[in-house]
């Protein structure tokens, strides 16, 4: 290892739910560790509005959640678990229903909003001896030393050098953009808005997505029997739906939903963001690595933006600790090659998977609808096929990090 001394092992900048979650899992390690948050994080509070933003959590990130001791903060609040997920087309008699029973497993998933899983990360992150929270405080400036080290200066003053820097500080990433890492992609024309909603009926703790032809919406289960909605649609409708007094936004919300849980009673707060697929052309250098939305973007129809980041961390974190029972320097390129080979090609494969099937259900010529209607018929009826696929979004298979495997 360097003999050079350095105030940090490793700077993490950015303390959402990826960089958290990442201190979390080397936080009862003898590395030196800071985490740099740029928002104090909102105290929840029992009676106050549910987020906005939720995430779908996948097996594999409860997992982790579990091993680095921050679940128990989650159900202390509130997590909804989803046990079915059914998907129909709008254009034709295409469908396709999972469900957890016929997996041999509980649930699917949980749906949990951003807030609460960040909260308890961060919470956690606090108790664990090797982490200094820097919150708030961001990353002004970051430049490389020699025997990879990175000298940073932040927006209070601070200044570290560290062995390893992190970026996972979102989409427009400054670490990425001072290490000089490109990104490739594209727009998709489309924005997501997002609300929590009371429906007539029950969500039946039911992950539901109807695909429209400007886009998917989804309605998501949460704990107290509301739904969080995701209406992927065009920029133009987008901003239309947001100017809608509440009646009428619940008339069009149930209408595009073909009233599957009834008329739409109530609709809180209303937002909505641009939607695009990212993806960095590296996601290391000496004595750096990217990690979550710094190095990945995703279309989210399937809800997977947040689960691939999970897992780079995840990952990120074996490599450095078996780089260090190896007594090898964390930051070299030999080790953080080894992360970016294990995480790159399933990252690719799932940004390309949704965004095909983004294309997919957005072309509109009759071939194109009757072919993909029979596709989700005939998948529905394949059980193996179906089945493979659903355990593999629940990340119950694949290559996954030792935090994200089953204990059992």
């Amino acid at each position: 290892m360097s003999l050079v001394k350095t105030d940090y092992d490793l700077v993490i900048a950015g303390g959402g739910m990826v960089g958290s979650a990442l201190a979390c899992a080397l936080g009862t390690t003898d590395l030196k560790i800071a985490l740099l948050e740029g928002a104090p994080p909102e105290r929840i509070r029992p009676g106050a509005d549910l987020d906005s933003r939720v995430s779908a959590i996948s097996r594999a990130s409860q997992r982790i959640f579990a091993a680095v001791g921050a679940w128990d903060g989650m159900t202390a609040w509130r997590v909804s678990p989803f046990r079915d997920m059914r998907v129909w087309d709008a254009t034709g008699f295409g469908s396709i229903h999972f469900d957890s029973a016929d997996l041999g497993e509980p649930l699917l998933g949980w749906i949990i909003e951003n807030r609460v899983i960040q909260f308890a990360l961060l919470e956690r992150a606090r108790q664990l001896p090797a982490v200094d929270p820097f919150c708030p405080a961001t990353l002004e400036t970051a430049q490389a030393l020699d025997d990879h080290r990175w000298r940073v200066r932040l927006n209070d003053g601070h200044a570290f050098t560290t062995r390893l820097l992190v970026g996972a500080d979102g989409a427009q990433s400054k670490v990425r953009q001072m290490a000089g890492i490109d990104t490739g992609g594209w727009g998709y024309g489309q924005k997501a808005v997002v609300a929590n909603v009371r429906t007539a009926e029950p969500h039946q703790e039911t992950a539901w997505q109807r695909f429209l032809p400007t886009g998917p919406l989804a309605f998501l289960p949460l704990h107290d029997g509301r739904c969080s909605i995701v209406w992927s649609t065009t920029p133009e409708q987008a901003d239309a739906l947001l100017m809608l007094d509440e009646h009428d936004f619940c008339y069009a919300l149930a209408d595009a939903f073909e009233r599957r849980l009834g008329s739409i009673s109530q609709v809180g707060p209303r937002g909505a963001f641009p939607l695009r697929l990212q993806h960095a052309h590296a996601y290391v250098k000496p004595g750096l690595a990217l990690i979550g939305d710094a190095a990945h973007v995703v279309h989210p129809l399937a809800g997977q933006g947040v689960n691939l980041g999970l897992l780079d961390a995840a990952t990120l974190a074996e490599v450095i600790l078996d780089a260090v029972a190896a007594d090898q320097e964390i930051g070299s390129l030999k080790t953080l090659r080894r992360y970016e080979r294990w995480r790159k090609g399933d990252n690719l494969l799932m940004l390309g998977i949704m965004d095909g099937f983004k294309r997919l259900f957005g072309a509109s010529p009759p071939p194109v609808r009757l072919l993909r209607n029979i596709g989700l018929d005939l998948t529905d009826a394949a059980g193996p096929l179906k089945n493979l696929i659903a355990r593999r979004a629940m990340g119950l298979t694949g290559d996954l990090p030792r935090l994200a495997r089953d204990a059992g």
